[in-house]
């Protein structure tokens, strides 16, 4: 299985790169942002946790990234 892991400044091009590379070799793309935004929208007890931390525009824990990104690779989505 193929792990790519992006890591640049905001306006890098990160989700540029990734959107290509996963047309590409059609594999799923993660975005810890996304996760984070959609928790947020479905308001799923990961939402609640951050909700306040993003709009008060702070960085939500690593641990709390983690966890989320893990769960995303675990999804039946992110399994071939």
């Amino acid at each position: 299985m193929m792990r790519i892991v992006l890591l640049g400044a905001p306006g890098s091009g990160k989700g540029t790169q990734a959107r290509l590379m996963a047309e590409k070799y059609r594999v799923p793309q993660i975005s810890s942002g996304e996760i984070l935004r959609r928790a947020v929208a479905e308001k799923t007890e990961l939402g609640r946790k951050v909700e306040s931390i993003m709009k008060g525009g702070d960085l939500v824990s690593d641990d709390l990234v983690i966890d989320a990104v893990t769960d995303q690779l675990r999804s039946s989505e992110c399994k071939r």
